[in-house]
């Protein structure tokens, strides 16, 4: 089986590249709209659902921009969400059965539905996010999300030493390798500014449960933790929730979010202050929009894995954070600098798992 890293060229498409993060062009839609089922795209989600303000969310937005962009009809690009695990083979069939152009599959959870799947329909065209699945028929899109997630990192750390506090957290969803990059790369950011700041861990031990997350959420605030970083799906609406309802309360505490800018996720008064100090985004609408064109286009990358990174701003923190200062910002754009020219040599591994 053939395996080609790639550094996918085509973000120019939709990126504006900027210091230490990056910002969409205006989106505009096509008003000449393809015949209807010219062009068919279907998503699948895992079991967040479609609008978890996370990861299903972030990519489905992908497939409406290429659609809006390309005259693709609404009717033609549709979404089924997942209940559970089970669902996945299932759902991912009767969109095969339709013979889309294009299937989407968001998360690493889909890898052996999705291995059955390219079997069974070698015609289909399908991509998934976060896992790599080699298949001819399959594109896989993974994110250096250590990368992005020292960036964060760094803006808690920061953030944290602005006021004087020397405690930080994690909150993951399920505890295992590729959530494990995102708290490898967070620790390392954080201990980047100060090695002596406290780095408090903990896991859902799924990406749905909002009111664990927020307990959990609670427990590290409690604990001292000034700043929380997420990489929960829809688990972490649970750490925006406990945010806003402590800075509403008064209480200077902040979240991080992920995945996608979660900003407007963290409003919680009149005045549109956020609760989310910044974000570290993976672009899951990039991955989905340029392969949709790839396919649209005739040249579908069919058996490679597109390579997304803060180098070719496949992740990293959004072009607006009104809640760092501007020399926050430029030692950001500094270590994301150095992660890039290789100064900075980011884990994949954190340190509870490789002490042991």
């Amino acid at each position: 089986m053939k395996k080609l890293l790639l550094v996918f060229a085509a973000l120019a498409l939709v990126l504006t590249l900027s210091a230490c993060g990056e910002k969409e062009d205006e989106v505009v839609c096509n008003e000449e709209t393809l015949a209807a089922g010219s062009f068919t795209v279907g998503l699948v989600t895992d079991t967040g659902g479609i609008d978890d303000k996370s990861f299903n969310q972030g990519t489905w937005e992908g497939v409406e921009r290429f659609a809006c962009e390309y005259g693709v009809l609404d009717e033609d690009i549709r979404y089924v969400q997942s209940a559970s695990d089970a669902d996945y083979l299932p759902n991912i069939s009767a969109f095969a059965d339709e013979d889309l152009d294009l299937i989407v599959m968001p998360g690493f959870l889909f890898e052996a539905s999705l291995i059955t799947s390219a079997a069974n329909y070698p015609d289909q065209k399908f991509l998934i996010i976060d896992m790599v699945v080699m298949a001819d028929n399959v594109a896989s899109a993974v994110f250096a999300a250590n990368e992005g997630s020292f960036l964060a990192g760094v803006a808690a750390a920061l953030k944290a030493e602005e006021a004087g506090k020397d405690t930080v957290g994690f909150i993951g969803g399920g505890d295992f390798g590729l959530i494990q990059n995102f708290e490898a790369g967070f620790e390392a950011g954080v201990w980047a500014v100060d090695s002596t700041m406290t780095v408090l861990v903990d896991y859902v031990g799924d990406f749905q449960s909002a009111n664990i997350g927020q307990t959990l959420a609670a427990k590290q605030y409690d604990a001292g933790a000034y700043v929380i970083y997420h990489a929960a799906g829809g688990a972490g609406n649970g750490l925006i929730k406990e945010a806003k309802d402590r800075r509403t309360n008064g209480e200077d505490v902040w979240a991080i979010g992920v995945d996608k800018d979660q900003y407007a996720d963290g409003i919680y008064n009149d005045a549109d202050d956020s609760a989310i100090l910044t974000s570290m985004m993976k672009r899951v609408d990039v991955a989905a929009y340029n392969v949709a064109l790839a396919v649209l286009n005739g040249t579908f990358p069919g058996g490679n894995v597109l390579t997304f990174n803060l180098a070719n701003n496949g992740v990293g923190l959004p072009a607006e954070n009104p809640n760092l200062s501007e020399d926050m910002l430029a030692t950001i754009a500094t270590y994301r600098t150095g992660i890039i020219d290789g100064t900075y040599d980011v884990p994949l591994v954190p340190v509870r798992i490789s002490a042991e």
